[in-house]
């Protein structure tokens, strides 16, 4: 294979009908590292909505089990795009996201956000940092993906197209990010995490990086303080730089899941996605938000 050839591949396919296939082929083939550093950020952006973050911290899922609640998250939400949505497997890692979701008093909007950052990272950051652009086939498929994906997880008044996604996510930022002691903590332990996989005298290095890879308003909202210019500009040119060499190399022959990630640490003897997540503890009540 050539170099773009499996983006014309992708290009005879439906976007609606096949928004599966593409999609996979998308972030296992064409941009499977900067699919995996997208969602980790999309994730991260989550915390700065008070409401969602608050409830973070209440559960100390990711301030005490931080790398297991990374481990669960990626391999439940990868499995849906290895296996597909009518699958056992896909089936099942989506009856663990919402047992789990159904255990708190999450609003619908909240929900609703954190989809939409899944569909609107990515794009933003393969058009920046990626060996290429993503395609509209790409673009409209990974919206068409994530809709269905919202509709088995029951969160309800869906956007339907990318530009839904991207004008309710700017929107509910900008009306909700916001300072929260309980988010800072989390922010922190995310942060204490991902320097974490790297080697000790690297971690001021990678803490310093993860921050120069933040806009104003995630800083903002978490205190954190404007890296330097100079920083910032180290960062995304390496980050660029990197996208130069990647359009270099021949194509992915093989696909690579979110279960192969090595940022993955807690099952180095396998797993069984219906055991992955949080189960309530007897006694324990069940978190509502503020």
């Amino acid at each position: 294979m050539k170099r773009y050839d499996r983006l014309r591949q992708i290009q005879q396919l439906d976007p609606e009908r096949d928004h599966l296939e593409i999609y996979r082929l998308t972030a296992t083939y064409e941009f499977p590292w900067d699919h995996t550093r997208a969602l980790e950020l999309a994730l991260y952006r989550t915390y700065a909505v008070p409401s969602i973050g608050r409830l973070l911290a209440t559960t100390a899922e990711l301030t005490d089990r931080c790398q297991k609640r990374y481990d669960d998250t990626s391999l439940l939400l990868g499995a849906v795009v290895e296996h597909g949505f009518d699958t056992e497997d896909g089936r099942t890692a989506i009856r663990r996201v919402n047992q789990m979701h159904q255990r708190y008093d999450i609003s619908n909007d909240d929900m609703r956000y954190v989809l939409c950052t899944f569909v609107v990272v990515p794009k933003r950051w393969i058009d920046r940092y990626g060996w290429r652009r993503l395609s509209d086939h790409e673009v409209r498929a990974t919206a068409a993906y994530y809709h269905a994906l919202g509709r088995h997880l029951g969160i309800k008044e869906l956007p339907s197209s990318y530009q839904e996604f991207e004008e309710f996510l700017d929107s509910y930022e900008a009306a909700h990010f916001g300072w929260d002691a309980g988010a800072r903590q989390v922010s922190d332990a995310t942060l204490d995490l991902m320097s974490s996989w790297y080697p000790r005298p690297l971690a001021g290095a990678v803490r310093a990086a993860s921050l120069a890879l933040l806009d104003e308003p995630l800083l903002r909202a978490f205190r954190y303080p404007s890296p330097a210019p100079l920083t910032r500009t180290l960062v995304h040119g390496a980050l660029r730089l990197r996208a130069r060499a990647v359009r270099l190399l021949p194509p992915r022959r093989h696909p690579h899941y979110a279960r192969q990630n090595p940022e993955i640490k807690g099952y180095p003897n396998g797993f069984r996605l219906a055991d992955l997540g949080t189960f309530p503890t007897p006694g324990c009540p069940v978190h509502h938000k503020d």
